[in-house]
């Protein structure tokens, strides 16, 4: 109870028993007009704010009125603030207005206008187990490999149960809205009998046709989802639809404050995919609003109405033919990859996913993370070794060996060994020594390898083989085998060009009067056969070729 309330209710007691108005008002301090308030009613009245009146301002008034209705069909983004409102105020119509008094107008005017605004009712809608579901994009801030990267949220979302799935990719582009679409159905073990709702994702949509729920389809997503047996829902554009698909919306944020907050750290994407199995699996245990059951209880009981994946997937990614450059490295949309050098100058066959580039050549050859800044080169230093065996004196400066020391596959380790080489056997044979035991990492385990470089260092031996029988030594102390099963694929065979047989007279230039052909037989006689041909070759000495001067 406030203070002016007690003082009411003192002032209403008082006056039963006996006091007048004016013995009420000299009692308690105040005017006799409050007095005769409070007799009248035992709620003390609002107060009324002053409203203030701006001389400089009022001229403006109605063109302020207008630009903030004129907000309404605006971008969020591009709205009047009270500085824009003020700066086009000084600018355009010479006003000389304080920031304060724009400031109370424009806060109570933006208020009024948009209370004034028609409502829009909402409809309860009630999902059937099974049939519906909802899908967006979000932004989210990763520190990937060290770097903050902006990447991209898939979710994917039953409207029955709630049971969501999740994908961050480095591109919110068509590969990884397919791929997001791939991984849920593989998660949830099926696919929704009834709709799927979208936005109007340019992955998905190439056009709106107005005033109606017809668009016009990407072909590649056309066929994912007839694949799939996919029945498309598309919302209303703009912030209209958004109630639409209200579920998966608010499923992004809820995602992002709970399980990306604070920002992870992580060295890869695929490692904070993989954590976001432990995390949805954690869900299932909670419950959305008022429900009595848990997402996990409902998504028990809507899983077997699931329509059943195809037998044959779907590829998702999308196919290049690339020749290897004389680096060893295949340009895919705007960045390198390496593959061995082996291939220089062979075309292969490439695969663009949402964050895996697949390179094959008869068998996979390479596989690289996706890379997605304008001239990136992603470069792996086993890739290079055999042409550092012929150019030991490349190995320092190469950006492989860079990139190797950064993702920490050559360890200090490796540094200590090569160091000692060089020391032992010279800059060129140290360094091949060196490439010599990295050979080794294609059929030995990363770490029985290091292992084996300390040993052999301890020994005081730089050489390959003492490495390698090391480091069987140190698989085996621990009861495993160290070999590492990799098949080296060997060089397709390249196939002739089917070319037409050339002709012998094709081409033949005019022969010169007296010069004519002789036919190849005559009339009555017999031609020769190979048969009859006598064998000249036979009982003649072997020819024998100069000596040349390296040879003498």
């Amino acid at each position: 109870m406030s203070s002016k309330e007690e003082l009411f209710l003192l002032i209403r007691r008082d006056s039963r028993e006996g006091l007048s108005v004016r013995a009420l008002a000299r009692k308690y301090g105040v005017h006799r007009r409050l007095v005769r308030e409070a007799l009248c009613s035992a709620v003390p009245p609002p107060r009324r704010t002053p409203r203030r009146h701006s001389a400089r301002l009022e001229p403006f008034k109605e063109t302020i009125d207008q630009w903030l209705l004129d907000d309404l069909e605006a971008l969020p983004k591009q709205r009047h603030t009270v500085q824009r409102i003020l700066a086009r105020l000084q600018q355009e119509l010479g006003a000389e207005i304080a920031y304060s008094t724009v400031w109370d107008y424009v806060h109570r005017r933006r208020q009024e206008i948009v209370g004034a605004a028609p409502s829009v009712g909402f409809v309860i809608r009630h999902n059937q187990p099974g049939m519906d579901a909802e899908v967006d994009f979000g932004e989210a801030w990763v520190d990937l490999a060290g770097e903050r990267t902006k990447c991209y949220l898939f979710a994917f979302r039953l409207a029955y149960s709630g049971k969501a799935v999740h994908r961050i990719a480095a591109s919110c582009g068509q590969k990884a809205f397919l791929d997001g679409h791939v991984h849920a159905f593989r998660t949830l073990g099926g696919i929704p009998a009834g709709q799927i709702r979208y936005d109007n994702l340019s992955p998905a949509v190439t056009g709106v046709i107005r005033k109606s729920r017809s668009r016009e389809e990407h072909p590649r997503w056309h066929d994912f989802r007839q694949h799939y047996s996919i029945t498309p829902f598309y919302c209303e554009p703009g912030l209209r639809g958004a109630h639409e698909k209200g579920g998966v919306e608010g499923q992004v944020g809820y995602w992002r404050r709970n399980y990306l907050t604070p920002v992870p750290r992580v060295d890869s994407l695929d490692e904070l995919n993989d954590a976001f199995a432990a995390f949805e699996q954690a869900e299932e245990n909670r419950r959305i609003g008022v429900r009595i059951r848990t997402i996990g209880q409902d998504f028990a009981h809507e899983a077997p109405l699931l329509l059943p994946l195809p037998g044959e997937a779907f590829e998702t990614g999308l196919a290049f033919t690339p020749r290897v450059d004389r680096y060893g490295m295949v340009a895919v949309r705007v960045c390198r990859y390496s593959v061995p050098v082996r291939y220089i100058g062979r075309t292969v066959h490439v695969l663009l996913r949402s964050n895996e580039v697949v390179v094959h050549g008869r068998t996979e050859i390479a596989r690289h993370p996706r890379l997605t800044t304008k001239g990136a080169e992603r470069l792996v230093l086993d890739h290079f070794l055999e042409v550092l065996l012929a150019k030991p004196g490349a190995l320092a400066g190469s950006e492989a060996l860079g990139q190797a020391r950064r993702a920490g596959t050559f360890t200090p380790a490796h540094e200590a060994f090569w160091f000692a080489a060089k020391h032992a056997l010279g800059e060129s044979d140290g360094t091949k020594a060196l490439v010599h035991v990295l050979l080794l990492h294609r059929h030995l385990q990363h770490r029985d390898v290091v292992a084996g470089i300390t040993a052999a260092l301890a020994a005081g031996a730089c050489t390959a083989d003492v490495v390698a029988l090391e480091a069987r030594k140190a698989a085996e102390t621990e009861g495993r085998s160290p070999t590492v099963t990799v098949t080296v694929p060997l060089p397709e065979p390249v196939a002739p060009p089917e070319l037409p047989l050339p002709s012998l007279t094709e081409h033949r230039g005019p022969v010169p009067d007296g010069h004519r052909h002789r036919p190849a037989a005559r009339t009555g006689c017999p031609t020769r056969t190979a048969a009859a041909e006598p064998d000249r070759t036979k009982n003649r000495p072997p020819a024998t070729r100069p000596a040349s001067p390296a040879s003498a």
